[in-house]
């Protein structure tokens, strides 16, 4: 039997017993058929069940001489994989060929960091004497003051603010809980905006909680973030793709860069599944208001 016989049999698997997408299905057969261009042209078996895992690492090879993205190599390993083991269910082979198969390693882009400079110079632009600039300045100081995710600042409340304590209660993913040291910094401009602007807001309903209020008084939308920070990087001639979790990443960075250790910044970002309970009974507290206010370069300005 040759290659295509098998590969109509193959997509008949697809589309009838794992009732697969039809994109799904084109996807995972124009893998097997790039095999098989691959195949002719190299003069390999013209039978699949005869096909080696060196015939295989060739095709690889191949891929990668040819520039194909690690990602796009991948994912075409992957459908071969899933056409040899239906050969397999089939009883048409006893050994998979793919399984020595190396996947290409995926390189991890890193994020945009920004220095402590470009942070001050996205913060020089604001024009305080227009309306919003004290909301959007105190917003700036915590995203970076603390490592807040966009959805953790819109969604920041007045009674998440322990100030005389140093701390914030931060509701991250999945709704956990963790305490967030700031700095004098960031505390002085929220209560800046707090007493000085937000005091005389009208506030809609359910929304007399929420610390960051539209000009309707209601509370931020996350796009509306993303395009403040968007139009102060712009205005500060930063050339950076720059969204509200670059921040996020600059706050980490730097912390690091200074001497913090990870596992302090680890549970300050909330990367890790440690509940809230566990945040009061595991984590010393104390520790951490002075790993940020020792470390973080924007504490003792």
């Amino acid at each position: 039997m040759n290659w295509q016989i098998y590969l109509k049999s193959y997509k008949a698997y697809l589309q009838i017993e794992k009732s697969l997408p039809v994109n799904t299905v084109a996807a995972y057969t124009r893998d097997v058929a790039k095999l098989i261009q691959f195949a002719t042209s190299e003069g390999f078996p013209e039978d699949p069940r005869k096909i080696s895992t060196q015939n295989l690492q060739a095709f690889v090879k191949a891929m990668a001489e040819i520039g194909l993205e690690a990602s796009t190599q991948s994912r075409i390993i992957s459908g071969l994989r899933s056409f040899f083991n239906f050969l397999i269910l089939e009883n048409e082979i006893e050994t998979d060929p793919t399984e020595l198969l190396e996947m290409p390693r995926i390189g991890r882009k890193l994020p945009e960091v920004l220095s402590v400079k470009e942070i001050d110079d996205m913060i020089s632009v604001i024009d305080l004497s227009l309306p919003n600039s004290e909301r959007n300045k105190a917003m700036i100081e915590l995203l970076y003051g603390c490592g807040l995710r966009v959805s953790e600042l819109v969604t920041l409340k007045l009674s998440d603010l322990f100030f005389e304590e140093n701390f914030i209660k931060v509701t991250g993913k999945g709704n956990k809980q963790r305490l967030v040291p700031v700095g004098k910094r960031a505390i002085a401009q929220v209560q800046r905006y707090i007493t000085i602007i937000r005091v005389h807001q009208k506030v809609v309903k359910n929304a007399e909680n929420v610390i960051f209020l539209n000009n309707r008084g209601n509370g931020l939308s996350r796009a509306m973030v993303f395009s403040i920070v968007k139009g102060l990087a712009i205005s500060a001639g930063i050339r950076k793709s720059i969204s509200p979790h670059t921040f996020r990443h600059s706050f980490a960075t730097h912390l690091v860069e200074n001497g913090a250790d990870l596992r302090s910044v680890q549970e300050m970002l909330g990367h890790s599944s440690i509940t809230t309970t566990e945040i009061y009974t595991h984590i010393d507290r104390e520790y951490l208001r002075k790993n940020i206010l020792k470390y973080h370069p924007r504490q003792n300005m």
